[in-house]
C-alpha cells in the first residue's frame, strides 16, 4: 500500500472515473473466483426471500442481475459513477428476463423515501465511502423498519495499511507469516491494486463500523468471516498459506 497525503471523496471519485474498466474487466461476469464461488452466493442466500433490495455502490450491476435471478421482485442498484451505471445499464438490458433498475446517487444522499426497501446489501463498498455515519443512516432511513441490511467488508484485519505476507528467512527453519499494521489507527491510502491502476482505500477498525451501525439503528444478528474459497487459493501456490486469513467480512444486520 502507498501511505500517500490524504485526499478527498472527490478524489476518490476521479480514481474510480478513471479505473472503473479495471473493476469491470477483473471481477465481474465470472471472472473472479472470490465472486462466483462465495461472494454473490452468500448474497443470494441470504437476500433472495426478500420482496425489494437496494444494491448500495452496485457498480456494473452484477450483484442486482444476481438478485434478479434468484426471485427478488425489485431490485434498485445506485453507484456515483456513471460508467458503472452504464454499463450496468447496458449489461441488464443484453441479458434479458426481468431486470434491475439502476439511479447515480452516492450513498450518502439516497434518492428515495423512508421505508422503500425491505432489505439492502453493499458489498465492498464502504471501504471507500468518507461519510459513513450519514451513508449509514440513510441505509437505515431507506429501510422498512425490521428490514435487512447485509454489510460486506474487505476484512479490516486484510485492509490495514502496512499489512502484508512477510517471508521471513532469518528464522530458522525461515517462516511466512502475516504482518498486522497499525489497525486501530483510521486513516485513508491510495493503493496501487494493479500496474498504473489506483484506488483509494479508507482503513476503519471494526469497531468503528460496529458503532456506526448501532447509532444508525442497526442491530447485527449474524457475523461471517468466511475462508478464502478454492478457486482464489489455487490461483497459485503462495496463496495456500492464507487459507486461514480472512479476506471478507459478512455482517447481517436488522433495521430496529
Amino acid at each position: 500500500m502507498d501511505n500517500s497525503e490524504p485526499t478527498t471523496q472527490d478524489e476518490s471519485i476521479r480514481l474510480w472515473n478513471s479505473h472503473a474498466t479495471w473493476w469491470q474487466d477483473e471481477f465481474t461476469n465470472g471472472v473472479d473466483p472470490e465472486y462466483t464461488e462465495q461472494i454473490l452466493p452468500l448474497i443470494v442466500d441470504a437476500l433472495k426471500s426478500s420482496s425489494s433490495v437496494l444494491d448500495i455502490g452496485a457498480g456494473e450491476g452484477q450483484v442486482s442481475r444476481y438478485l434478479v435471478e434468484a426471485g427478488v421482485g425489485k431490485v434498485v442498484g445506485v453507484d456515483p459513477i456513471a460508467s458503472q451505471i452504464d454499463l450496468a445499464v447496458e449489461r441488464s438490458n443484453r441479458h434479458g428476463g426481468r431486470e434491475p433498475a439502476f439511479a447515480r446517487s452516492a450513498a450518502d444522499g439516497l434518492p428515495f423515501a423512508d421505508g422503500s426497501f425491505e432489505a439492502a446489501v453493499a458489498c465492498l463498498v464502504f471501504e471507500h465511502i468518507d461519510a459513513v455515519d450519514e451513508a449509514l443512516a440513510e441505509v437505515s432511513r431507506v429501510l422498512q423498519p425490521g428490514g435487512t441490511f447485509l454489510f460486506l467488508l474487505n476484512h479490516p484485519l486484510l485492509q490495514t495499511p502496512n499489512s502484508g505476507w512477510i517471508d521471513d528467512q532469518y528464522l530458522e527453519p525461515p517462516e511466512q507469516y502475516w504482518r498486522i499494521g497499525d489497525y486501530l489507527h483510521e486513516q485513508e491510502t491510495i493503493e496501487e491494486v494493479q500496474k498504473d491502476v489506483f484506488i483509494r482505500f479508507i482503513h476503519r477498525p471494526l469497531s468503528r463500523y460496529v458503532n456506526a451501525l448501532s447509532a444508525s439503528g442497526f442491530s447485527i444478528e449474524h457475523m461471517n468471516e468466511p475462508a478464502p474459497p478454492a478457486g482464489y487459493l489455487a490461483q497459485g501456490f503462495s496463496y495456500q498459506a492464507a487459507a486461514n486469513i480472512p479476506r471478507l467480512l459478512v455482517l447481517r444486520c436488522r433495521r430496529r
